[in-house]
């Protein structure tokens, strides 16, 4: 009996650290945003941002891209251009929006960090390289597109 469990203990916890593996940053500069941005995975979200400069919009969504309300929700971003860094506000300014603006203009070396709290969720932050080619963010590690792991059913590749 308790060996039964330990399998399927083990069986759990392995499955959970597949699913986990197609969703590296690496995976998501191989599928095509919903709304053209880049998208990273923090816990239980994926998180999609449109940057601009002076502007930032963040898109949230399950692992099955249905939207999640951020109704009540807070959010921050800082924005690093080599020294500088800025921080911006961000609001519900949807149902799974949040947007903030700012003074601050965007380069292939920004990095913008957003953290996000909403009701009743824990606090997740998501790390984002909005201009830097797609060719320089997938060379950092392989992608895991071709992972015939269990969770890659909803995103297309890009073509």
């Amino acid at each position: 009996m308790n060996k039964t469990i330990a399998g399927l203990a083990f069986g759990i916890t392995l499955s959970l650290s597949l699913s986990a593996g197609a969703h590296t940053d690496e995976y998501f500069e191989s599928v095509q945003a919903p709304h053209g941005g880049q998208l990273r995975m923090t816990g239980p979200f994926h998180m999609e941002l449109i940057a601009k400069d002076g502007d930032l919009t963040v898109y949230v969504t399950d692992h099955a891209d249905n939207p999640i309300s951020v109704d009540g929700g807070l959010a921050k971003a800082n924005i690093e251009n080599g020294p500088t860094r800025t921080q911006v506000n961000m609001h519900p300014v949807g149902n799974n929006m949040l947007g903030g603006s700012g003074t601050f203009s965007l380069t292939p070396n920004t990095v913008v960090v957003v953290f996000m709290k909403l009701p009743n969720q824990d606090g997740y932050a998501a790390r984002f390289t909005p201009l830097k080619p797609k060719s320089e963010q997938a060379e950092k590690s392989p992608s895991h597109a071709d992972d015939a792991g269990p969770h890659h059913h909803h995103h297309s590749p890009k073509h």
